[in-house]
């Protein structure tokens, strides 16, 4: 692969009471867990000595706290772009309590009821996208477990429903990049993890 391409670095934010418990987080400001902060600490060991030219985090906590830990809160930017889908009304529900009302539903698909819709998310993440284009340069991006997979989905040119494919961990880094120039998007690493204590 060309060094000379842009990588673009996804950290999903650590480890929060309801992702323990599968509850659908999206703009419920939660803190991080303990062991979401250890593991933070350990995601920041990672990138060490990698130069970015710039560095997003969404504006929520739990993605700007391991921002923090992992050592880059000084040279962070929020990005509101970065958000975690909007959950609407299922905000807080699992994926098993939803689908007793709606047996078939797919968030990557259908969206949520007075949330966001696949095409709002698909928004934000080109937007999120052409300002990573823009930089020409390594980029690390610190957001949330449903919006990187539609982020990483958008970055290959498939639609927001193909995120469903692209499974993340908490506290976990990810890469897009290209195999030879600009014009061959690629995922480079996903949902590496082996920083991550038990």
């Amino acid at each position: 692969m060309d060094n000379q391409v842009p990588v673009i670095y996804l950290a999903r934010h650590g480890e929060t009471a309801w992702t323990l418990t599968g509850q659908h987080t999206g703009l419920t400001d939660l803190p991080l867990t303990a062991q979401g902060e250890c593991n933070a600490r350990g995601l920041g060991a990672r990138p060490r000595g990698l130069v970015f030219a710039k560095v997003f985090a969404s504006p929520l906590q739990r993605a700007r706290r391991t921002c923090a830990l992992a050592g880059f809160e000084s040279v962070a930017e929020v990005d509101s772009d970065l958000v975690e889908w909007n959950y609407g009304a299922y905000e807080g529900r699992t994926t098993a309590q939803i689908r007793v009302e709606r047996p078939d539903w797919q968030l990557f698909r259908d969206g949520c009821p007075g949330g966001e819709s696949p095409a709002q998310v698909k928004v934000r993440a080109d937007n999120a996208l052409n300002r990573v284009r823009a930089v020409g340069g390594d980029v690390l991006l610190f957001s949330s477990g449903h919006f990187l997979p539609v982020l990483a989905a958008r970055w290959l040119g498939l639609e927001p429903a193909a995120g469903r494919f692209f499974l993340l961990s908490t506290a976990s880094l990810s890469a897009l990049s290209y195999e030879h120039n600009l014009s061959e998007p690629a995922i480079r690493l996903w949902d590496d993890c082996n920083h991550v204590g038990e």
